[in-house]
């Protein structure tokens, strides 16, 4: 059975995020998911928005992360993200690729990172934007 790339590329996000010692030490397990709309759990990561772009012999599947903190600026959801850039570098040419059930990921890689402050002042909300490049097994 083979399933969307983006949802294989979301489990293999969450798994890596969560052999992050670094990550783990400012995020707690449990709040590493995917949720919509702003978090009831903080501190947090969501995987959200997923999109995939297939090509012939292969896809490239993209993944959206929110990181918040309640926090009054923006140093701890850097460090969270920064963790998570750290977590999710594969380079295929080093590491060999990354086998999934359905898919092996050729490439993956985090492509843009935006840090936003909350209006209210409340939280602090980072933005991970992730790209592997996957081949159907």
């Amino acid at each position: 059975m083979t399933f969307e790339p983006s949802l294989e590329l979301q489990k293999a996000i969450r798994a890596r995020l969560l052999a992050s010692a670094e990550l783990m030490a400012l995020v707690p397990p449990d709040n590493i998911l995917d949720a919509n709309g702003r978090p009831e759990r903080v501190p947090c990561v969501n995987i959200g928005e997923g999109q995939t772009v297939y090509r012939r012999f292969d896809s490239t599947s993209y993944a959206t992360l929110h990181v918040w903190f309640q926090e009054p600026g923006l140093v701890n959801a850097k460090a969270a993200v920064s963790a998570i850039v750290q977590a999710l570098r594969v380079d295929a040419q080093i590491d060999g690729v990354l086998n999934l059930d359905s898919f092996t990921v050729l490439d993956l890689a985090v492509t843009q990172t935006r840090f936003m402050r909350d209006p209210h002042g409340s939280y602090s909300h980072g933005i991970v934007t992730v790209a592997g490049t996957m081949k159907a097994n």
